[in-house]
């Protein structure tokens, strides 16, 4: 287990833990970072609209938000909040195995959390291509993330 590592989830899912801090352990020696403190929140989509609502002024739903506490890119303290509903929709929409959507969207909010973004294009393929080629690496590796999903 990864310290200073929370993962929790909504009543209507049962993840893995185990699985997702041995990915994310895998994750600091692979991006070369450490963690002060994180907190990832897997929730449902109302609660994911009450915080693009309240913290980004967004009233439309989403599939992450990542909250950077400490402003390093390196020593990271932050927060990622995955709406489970959007990921199982994601997973749907663009036909990609359920583990493999969980796993991208951790590694989505890692590297943002690593000063990573994409708001404009050219950002975005960057991260996008970062994001892909460490999905490919680990996806294969963590299977049956999701216990239990209660739709």
């Amino acid at each position: 287990m990864v310290k200073n590592l929370s993962i929790s989830t909504s009543k209507k899912t049962k993840l893995d833990s185990r699985a997702i801090h041995k990915l994310i352990s895998l994750l600091t020696k692979e991006m070369d970072f450490k963690l002060d403190a994180l907190n990832v929140n897997f929730i449902d989509a109302d609660f994911m609209l009450d915080l693009n609502n309240k913290y980004l002024k967004h009233d439309y739903n989403t599939d992450i938000i990542t909250f950077n506490y400490s402003g390093s890119n390196k020593n990271l303290d932050g927060e990622i909040f995955i709406s489970i509903d959007e990921t199982v929709d994601n997973s749907l929409r663009f036909n990609v195995n359920l583990d493999s959507e969980i796993i991208r969207l951790i590694l989505h909010g890692i590297l943002h959390l690593l000063g990573y973004d994409d708001v404009s294009s050219k950002d975005k393929k960057v991260m996008k291509k970062i994001e892909n080629k460490l999905v490919k690496k680990f996806e294969d590796h963590f299977k049956n993330l999701v216990i239990e999903y209660d739709c």
